[in-house]
């Protein structure tokens, strides 16, 4: 006679459920919409799909986009891990104050802060006036983009690398001290290394970030062609010129390079649970 086994319960009940949830949630919200612009693409021939993403205007738009997005990621990952090290290893008055501003970024609309940006640093600006005399243009040119970019890109590396520097065990760095090493001996040997995953994280996640952003850099650039138009500006064009294939060719190149940088952070962060589990 065959034998009948009751299935021991699961320890979280309701997994084909909230299973079910998650697959049509990431079906109507994520894969779909973004499916369509597989769909739209393949009404391009491939010659015309490589004319659309490999246009004089476009790429100057994929260097304004992709160079500075990196340069801004190196800045904050330089700017960030300072702030995130001020934060955690030192008391000061408004110490919270500070810590709150980190997020204004992530919190204040991205048009907000791209308006305010270009008020304070237009030639005219409380900060662009100091800087017009010297002949330095800051506002609707690329260096104002720079500027953007590092704006919203300093969260993301503070919010990754600030845990990571709380839940250090203090007596590492007490140990390297007592045989001798300084202080910069200590960070470079010691503390960085631990580091380290956490710092590469922050800085493809404030690259993924910037790659991405409109709204507060779109009112600082200036926008004049072949000189400061970025990625998300050429779609848009397109999108007005009616030409919905060629806005969504370029959109595919930017999808997949999110894509690339999405994988990079997923395998840091594995990296960095592999490096703490076997520490």
């Amino acid at each position: 006679m065959p034998k009948f086994t009751l299935k021991q319960p699961s320890v979280l009940p309701g997994f084909r459920l909230a299973i079910s949830f998650t697959i049509i949630y990431l079906l109507l919200i994520v894969i779909i919409p973004l499916s369509g612009l597989f769909v739209q693409t393949a009404d391009l021939s491939w010659s015309e799909f490589v004319d659309a993403v490999t246009d004089q205007r476009v790429i100057h738009a994929y260097k304004i986009t992709f160079g500075l997005s990196f340069l801004a990621a190196l800045i904050n990952l330089f700017f960030g891990l300072i702030v995130a090290w001020v934060l955690v290893r030192y008391q000061f008055p408004f110490k919270s104050v500070f810590d709150a501003m980190v997020d204004l970024p992530f919190a204040l609309p991205t048009a907000v802060a791209g308006i305010a940006l270009a008020a304070l640093y237009a030639p005219q600006g409380w900060i662009g006036q100091w800087f017009e005399p010297l002949g330095i243009k800051i506002a609707f040119t690329p260096l104002g983009i720079l500027i953007a970019l590092v704006f919203i890109g300093l969260p993301f590396v503070v919010r990754t690398v600030q845990p990571v520097l709380e839940d250090m065990d203090k007596e590492l760095e007490e140990a390297a001290a007592s045989l001798g090493a300084s202080r910069a001996q200590t960070f470079i040997y010691v503390i960085l290394p631990h580091m380290l995953p956490a710092l590469l994280t922050g800085f493809a996640m404030a690259f993924a970030r910037a790659l991405g952003e409109y709204g507060s850099v779109i009112f600082i650039a200036g926008n004049m062609p072949m000189v400061s138009e970025i990625v998300p500006l050429m779609i848009i064009i397109k999108l007005e010129q009616y030409d919905y294939s060629g806005a969504t060719a370029i959109a595919l190149v930017m999808l997949m390079s999110s894509f690339v940088l999405l994988l990079a952070i997923n395998l840091l962060q594995k990296w960095s649970q592999t490096r703490m589990l076997k520490a």
